[in-house]
Parts: C-alpha cells; sequence; structure tokens
C-alpha cells in the first residue's frame, strides 16, 4: 500500500511496547543456577531478582513491593549481592540492605539488616572470614551538605556499618583477593569523573579487619576501572584491571615489579563509563580469561590465554555486558543483543559453544519485514580549535521500514535525531523497540554517536572537554544534513530529541542552529548554570571538563545555555520531565516552556509524578511515546494512523 512517510500503521504500539518490553542485566550464575535483574515497567519500574534453576523453574526472589535499587550516585547499580544461601540487596523505598533466603521452595520474605535512615549502599563484596559485606556507602547524614562517600564494612550479623576507608570524594569496586589478605578499589576526586581519572588502591587486611592502604595506580588523566583478583589459574591472587593509559580502556595485569602488563593491546574498549556501579567486562575461567570488548560500538567475546595468545568467540551479539563466570569455569552468562535480536540473558557452554536464550527483555515475535536494520556510518562534522584537519562522527542510520507500506515517489521521510544521554555515554545497535516505532511508521532514525561518546577510544572522548553545546551540535547539524543530502531525510521535516545531556544537545541545537523543525526533550538541560548550581555530587562538577569552572567561567555557561538564546528559537518543541528528578529538576523545563510560551512558539508541557531521572512506569512510557507522535504530527501536517488522546500544544492553532 503506498501512504505518506509517518502516516504507516504499525504493529509496533506504544502498547505493544510497554506490555512486552521489559529490563534485563546483572547475570550471575552460582550453585547450579542463574540469577539476573528485571525491570518491570508494568509494576511501576519495580527491579526483582529472578532465580532459574537446572531444570529451568524461573522464581521471583523479591517479593513487592520490594524493588532492587541503590540511589547512590544517584543513578545506582550494584545493588545486589550473593551469599551462599542468602540474597542481599539494596531496596530503593527507604535505601536500606534486606537479606532474602535463596530458599526456592517457599515464599521468600525479606529481613532488614541495615537500619541507617541517611546511608545509601551499593558495589558490595562478601567477606566471608570476617562476616562482613564490604561496599560503598553513601551518607547523607548533614542536610544541605554534600554527601560524604566511603569504603565501609556491615556486619552481617547485626547490620552495623564501620568506616575501613575515607577522604576520597568519591569510591566504587571494592574487590577482595581470594585468600581475604588484601582489598582493592578504586577512586576519584572532584572535578574528575571516574572516565577522566581514577586511583587504583589496594591494603592489606588485618587480622582486625582494617585496612593498609597503598596507591597503587592511576592519575586525574588515566581512567581506571574494574579492579579484580584472578580466581584461578597461574596467576591466581594477581590483581588485574582495566586502564586507558594507552588511550584505549585495554585490560591489565599488575606485575610483582615493573609497569603493569597490557594483556591485549588493542584499539578496542574492554571498559565503559561508570555511570553505574557493578559493569562487568570480564572474568576469569581455569587457566583464561573471558572478556568482551568494543570496536565502534560493536561488541564481542574472547579468552584470553596465559601465554599470552587470545581465541574470539564466535557468537551472533553486537551488544554484549554483564560477564559472569561459572566457579568451575565451564559456564558463562551475558547480557546480549545484535541488531535482530532483543537484549537478553544469555548462558554460554565454554566448552561446547552451545548457547541458551534464559530471558529476553522482549519475546515478541514480528515479521523482520517491521524492523529496520542499522547501518553503521561515519560522516564529516565541523572543525575543533586547534585542529584543522578532518573531523568526524558516527552513528547508526535506521531507515523507514514497514513491509505493508510503500512511499509515494519522489518523496523523502521525515528525520528523527537521537542523541543518548551522559553526554559521555554511547549508543549501540541492539534491537530496540523504541526504535522501530518511528521507523515502522515511516520515520528515518539517526542515532548519533557525538564526539564525546565512548566506545571510540579516549581521544574521541576527550574531544567533547570545553566543548559541550559546540561540538555535539555540530554532529546532529552535520548528521542531518549527511541523510539530506542523500536524498535520504526530508529537509522540512527533521526533528531532534534526547534525554538528559541529550536533551540539552536537543535544546542547544534548537537554539543556536536552523537545521531542524521540531524538538522533544525528555528531562533535559535548558539552563546550564541552573544546573551547576542544583544537581546531585556525583555530577557537581562534571560541567567543569565539559565547559569549564563554575562560577569563574560563568558567561561561558550563559552563552552556552539554551535559554540564554531563546529569541533564536523559532520552531515547536515538546517537553517531558518527571518531577521528582533530582539530576535535572523540573524548574529546568518549566523555564523553557515559559520562554518559548511567552515569545508564541508553539511549546507542549508533559509532566509525570513519582518519575525520576528517566522514566520506568508503563503508563508514563507509552503517554510519552504517543504524544511525541502527535506532536510530530501536528507540527509536520500529517495524522499517524494510532489513536492517540490529544494534548494541548500552545500557540499552535487547531
Amino acid at each position: 500500500m503506498t501512504a505518506a512517510y509517518g502516516t504507516w500503521k504499525s504493529p509496533i504500539t506504544s502498547d505493544l511496547i510497554v506490555a512486552e518490553m521489559i529490563g534485563v542485566g546483572s547475570p550471575i550464575l552460582a550453585a547450579g543456577a542463574t540469577y539476573w535483574l528485571e525491570a518491570r515497567p508494568r509494576e511501576a519500574g519495580r527491579n526483582v531478582i529472578v532465580r532459574r534453576d537446572a531444570s529451568g523453574q524461573v522464581q521471583d526472589m523479591t517479593p513487592p513491593p520490594f524493588n532492587v535499587r541503590s540511589r547512590v550516585h544517584e543513578y545506582g547499580g550494584g545493588s545486589w549481592w550473593l551469599d551462599g544461601g542468602d540474597i542481599y540487596f539494596c531496596h530503593f523505598a527507604d535505601q536500606q540492605i534486606y537479606v532474602v533466603g535463596n530458599n526456592p521452595e517457599g515464599q521468600p520474605s525479606p529481613r532488614q539488616l541495615t537500619h541507617a535512615p541517611s546511608l545509601r549502599f551499593a558495589d558490595g563484596i562478601m567477606d566471608h572470614q570476617r562476616q562482613r559485606l564490604v561496599c560503598i556507602v553513601e551518607d547523607h547524614c548533614i542536610e544541605g551538605q554534600e554527601a560524604q562517600n566511603y569504603l565501609a564494612a556491615v556486619n552481617l550479623a547485626d547490620g552495623a556499618v564501620n568506616v575501613l576507608h575515607r577522604g576520597h570524594d568519591f569510591y566504587a569496586s571494592p574487590t577482595l583477593s581470594p585468600d581475604g589478605t588484601h582489598l582493592a578499589w578504586i577512586t576519584w576526586d572532584h572535578p574528575n569523573m571516574p572516565w577522566d581519572g581514577t586511583e587504583l588502591w589496594q591494603a592489606s587486611v588485618t587480622s582486625h579487619g582494617t585496612l593498609l592502604p597503598v596507591k597503587i595506580t592511576g592519575s586525574r588523566t588515566e581512567a581506571i576501572q574494574q579492579p579484580r583478583y584472578a580466581s584461578s589459574g597461574p596467576h591466581k591472587g594477581t590483581l588485574h584491571f582495566i586502564s586507558d593509559r594507552s588511550g584505549w580502556w585495554n585490560l591489565y595485569r599488575l606485575q610483582v615489579s615493573g609497569p603493569a602488563q597490557n594483556l591485549w593491546p588493542l584499539a578496542a574498549e574492554f571498559g565503559v563509563p561508570q555511570w553505574n556501579f557493578g559493569p562487568s567486562n570480564y572474568q576469569f575461567v581455569g587457566q583464561d580469561i573471558l572478556c568482551c570488548y568494543s570496536s565502534n560500538c560493536t561488541s564481542q567475546l574472547a579468552l584470553l590465554h596465559p601465554n599470552g595468545g587470545h581465541t574470539v568467540i564466535g557468537q551472533p551479539y553486537t551488544d554484549i555486558g554483564g560477564i559472569h563466570a561459572s566457579a568451575d569455569g565451564r559456564r558463562c552468562a551475558f547480557i546480549g543483543a545484535s541488531a535482530t535480536s532483543f537484549s537478553a540473558v544469555i548462558e554460554l557452554d565454554l566448552a561446547t559453544g552451545s548457547q541458551q536464550r534464559l530471558k529476553a527483555s522482549c519475546d515478541l515475535v514480528l515479521d523482520p519485514g517491521y524492523y529496520s536494520q542499522p547501518q553503521a556510518i561515519t560522516y564529516a562534522t565541523g572543525p575543533v580549535p586547534g585542529n584543522t584537519e578532518g573531523e568526524v562522527a558516527h552513528g547508526f542510520y535506521y531507515p523507514p521500514t514497514n513491509k505493508d507500506f510503500t512511499a509515494p515517489p519522489d518523496s523523502a521521510p521525515p528525520l528523527v535525531v537521537e542523541l543518548h544521554g551522559g553526554p559521555t555515554s554511547a549508543t549501540y545497535s541492539g534491537l530496540n523497540l523504541r526504535k522501530q516505532f518511528w521507523t515502522s511508521r515511516g520515520f528515518a532514525v539517526l542515532d548519533v554517536n557525538y564526539r564525546g561518546s565512548s566506545g571510540y577510544g579516549r581521544a574521541y572522548r576527550d574531544k567533547l572537554q570545553r566543548q559541550w553545546g559546540i561540538v555535539d551540535v555540530d554532529d546532529t547539524v552535520y548528521g542531518a544534513q549527511y541523510l539530506v543530502d542523500q536524498g535520504l531525510a526530508d529537509p522540512q521535516r527533521l526533528a531532534i530529541k534526547g534525554g538528559s545531556a541529550g536533551g540539552y544537545t536537543t535544546l542547544a541545537a534548537l537554539a543556536l542552529r536552523n537545521t531542524f523543525k521540531a524538538g522533544a526533550s525528555y528531562y533535559g538541560v535548558g539552563d546550564l548554570e541552573a544546573l551547576a548550581k542544583d544537581t546531585h555530587k556525583f555530577e557537581a562538577r562534571y560541567l567543569d571538563g565539559l565547559i569549564g569552572a563554575y562560577p569563574q567561567e560563568m558567561q561561558v555557561y550563559k552563552d552556552r545555555s539554551p535559554i540564554s538564546h531563546i529569541d533564536q528559537l523559532t520552531c515547536p518543541v515538546i517537553f517531558f520531565q518527571g518531577l521528582e528528578d533530582k539530576v535535572v529538576p523540573p524548574n529546568q523545563a518549566e523555564a523553557m516552556v515559559a520562554a518559548l510560551d511567552r515569545k508564541g512558539i508553539a511549546v507542549a508541557y508533559v509532566t509525570f509524578a513519582e518519575e525520576q531521572h528517566g522514566f520506568r512506569q508503563a503508563a508514563n512510557i507509552k503517554r510519552a511515546l504517543d504524544l511525541e507522535l502527535f506532536f510530530y504530527g501536528r507540527v509536520f501536517g500529517f495524522t499517524p494512523a494510532d489513536p492517540i488522546e490529544p494534548i494541548t500544544i500552545l500557540n499552535l492553532p487547531n
């Protein structure tokens, strides 16, 4: 059937997306069972620990209303731990640690362990010799002052919390040697973020459980992560870590003397930006190290051998993370996705190569004729100060795809340019229904990994230093124009959207350029100065590197803020905002909406109570998708095939 782009009827509805989609992560193999964490939008975003035994029986281990989610750094992660027959976890509502018996026969009944309302916990490891949990604590005991972070021990008998090491702004990744005599961790201090520079520490653990710490390596310009002691093989007990000292996050082994050894020098990333606690990109399996790495945001699995060689493991997934290995080294589990398969918990038999998909983020089976296949693209973009050589940016292009429809001849599709958050983050090519929501309706999508994104080495990541709001904006504009020049997008129907930091780039591109004709900001930043004054500790000095020190360079903040250029913004924008957002508070969106309304520009403002930074509740995810489509239809002059309850768009005639 022939129909205009944007009007195609698609089976990938917003109802289907929220009904079918969950999040899966953090797989763990233990005692013949596999565990993972599920994020369930239809349960108000509740995170649940799930257990699958050797017979295939699946059971929720954390009953309602328990929500396994830490708020340390606000982004959390590292929120649960296994200890033989017990599961320890952080409950979102009060941020305390609870324990539940790992009993598959009866209904789990969690018991509260800690009773410290001002403390939050994350990133724990079990210290069996001393019957304690070593973890990161974020202390909010003094209201109105910046939270204190430190390394602490939680007594497993009474929940008492004892400080082990403090003095740095941030701590992460505690790891214990197999014999329990040494503990390692990483720290960093303002204004650094963990991908800028960290320090690796190691301590002898005394008979009383106290620490004798020594800094091992790291600096403000070397980003170390994921320290781990080898649990098996010829280097058992030796400390390993990931460092970007070569320009790429490679895997290193600490030497008895001399510099640490790079185990596989490769222009690829074995690490990821530590927005969340608990990343896992390598594990020790027998004599080898199982690892995953990413080249141009495409992942691969491999085994590193003791002799320095390696074996790449053939498998179909292009987006891999969360590796965990069984104690005997025979099996591993990871989260894997590809352009044709949803993110899923994968179990791999390392001896035979056989794989099982234990739980997918979506069980939907659709005709592949409704799925758009991403195409990795690299294109020329704007210059950076002091560099006369050609600059490039990266992304994934998704063409409009729906087996039931074709567009009229000599027409080009509307384009949605999508921007990931962070901005130190990245987008990958795993199958995502929210992108297919657009492409199956006749939109093209450009998912941009603008300069500053991870996955392309430290030099590319550092290109955003002091350039946020400039090079990222250039990369969106040049990317859209690149597709227009090839006849793949309609220049009069170019939209841009993003959440959080991607929302800032969205608003900056709309205010400082005239390329885009509509925009959608999800909890985006409109006023950089307000963000510098009102955000949480983890990102309190993030802008120092992205823009400049505040308040010393206040004028730069004003110059780069979209709200300072509202007079130049001439196209419609829709704003989506969680009213409990502590990362980008609602006043950011409200100021932009008021300014656009005063100017008479079409604007809509959609708020969601009980949502924080990022939407987790099914009804809100659905409503946001529908209203974004409705908004583009009104602005670009087409009627979507979907029935959508309308919203008022200020300054737009009926």
